[in-house]
């Protein structure tokens, strides 16, 4: 992930395949900051254990004070699997780029 904390527009850009196919690297996407999230929601996250590390993943359950993340892609996500519950910093609601569109949240599986 690639945003400035000075930044004040809630845009993120991915960045690496954990998402695919939903999201892409270098797709830039609009984040509500703040909204609690729900079981299948596109969230950005942060990790305890790597505290200058931001992600975007697929929320899949409450965990304890944080949520379990995962990739869509298993295959090349580190997630809660690994890292265990992240926090919550907020919700993905659309792709601005390159492909403009609403983003919706997915059944957990």
């Amino acid at each position: 992930m690639a945003r400035s904390e000075a930044n004040p527009l809630p845009l993120v850009r991915v960045v690496g395949p954990s998402m695919v196919p939903t999201l892409r690297s270098r797709d830039v996407v609009l984040v509500h900051y703040g909204k609690p999230p729900a079981a299948g929601d596109l969230v950005l996250v942060r990790w305890a254990a790597r505290p200058g590390q931001l992600s975007v993943k697929r929320a899949v359950r409450p965990d304890g004070d944080g949520w379990h993340v995962e990739g869509d892609n298993p295959f090349a996500s580190t997630d809660s699997r690994t890292l265990g519950a992240a926090e919550v910093l907020g919700v993905i609601r659309a792709r601005l780029w390159p492909r403009p569109g609403l983003l919706r949240s997915a059944p957990p599986s």
